[in-house]
């Protein structure tokens, strides 16, 4: 039986390059945002693209549950998901089937890279609250020791990183996780059209921003609201 990985961040960090690295590896299939289309069903939210992901990605919650919590006959499948999506009613039994990592990005620069996307006034819309009930959730499981990952000290050293996140879920770590081909892939979700430019230009993981970002009122207010649940988390967080 192979691995099911689950890595659970906010919108706007280093997620899809994260997916990139695995989809590069010999072994494994990866899942692009799987709750994304039945979020935007069931909340009616008018996101870009909505009508479009709904209609080509799998809306009817069961059956992404059962597909996630459904391990792969053999090597790594991973799950890039994005903690907004989850819903205060959706179950989340299923975590104790997959591995659990959590990525965190503090909160001024994910703002700043959010709401050039996206207005936003919402601190629902970053996710940190829900990233902190899962991390929660992850840590009361038997056999689960959830990694807390912070992406401006993975882009200083993304190989390191990688081999302990390798060793830490006993697999193998391919150095060609570190590079990937430019481009899209069958594998991105629909929504790559609006929000995957600078992953789509990419080869490999990029520097770590060297200063902070300027942020509007409104801005600093919406990273204020976030900012608890992020030190939560990297209180946690590793620390190589």
């Amino acid at each position: 039986m192979g691995l099911s990985i689950a890595m659970w961040s906010g919108p706007r960090n280093i997620s899809t390059a994260m997916m990139r690295a695995w989809e590069n590896r010999s072994d494994c299939q990866v899942v692009d945002e799987a709750f994304y289309a039945y979020f935007l069903k069931h909340t009616g939210m008018d996101h870009p693209m909505r009508d479009q992901i709904i209609e080509q990605h799998e809306a009817d919650l069961d059956k992404v549950i059962e597909m996630v919590s459904t391990p792969p006959l053999e090597g790594l499948f991973y799950q890039k998901h994005i903690s907004t999506h989850m819903l205060e009613h959706m179950p989340l039994d299923w975590l104790s089937q997959v591995q659990n990592l959590f990525l965190i990005r503090d909160p001024r620069y994910m703002v700043a890279s959010y709401t050039a996307k996206r207005d936003s006034s919402d601190a629902s819309d970053l996710g940190y609250t829900q990233l902190e009930t899962l991390f929660d959730v992850a840590s009361a499981l038997p056999e689960q020791e959830p990694l807390v990952i912070d992406s401006r000290q993975f882009l200083e050293q993304p190989e390191a990183y990688l081999r302990y996140i390798c060793k830490h879920l006993n697999i193998e770590f391919e150095s060609n996780m570190l590079s990937w081909p430019a481009g899209t892939r069958d594998s991105d979700g629909v929504w790559h059209k609006h929000w995957y430019d600078s992953v789509k230009a990419s080869t490999g993981f990029g520097l770590p921003r060297t200063s902070l970002p300027t942020l509007t009122k409104a801005q600093q207010a919406l990273a204020d609201q976030c900012m608890p649940h992020f030190e939560a988390l990297n209180r946690h967080a590793l620390n190589l």
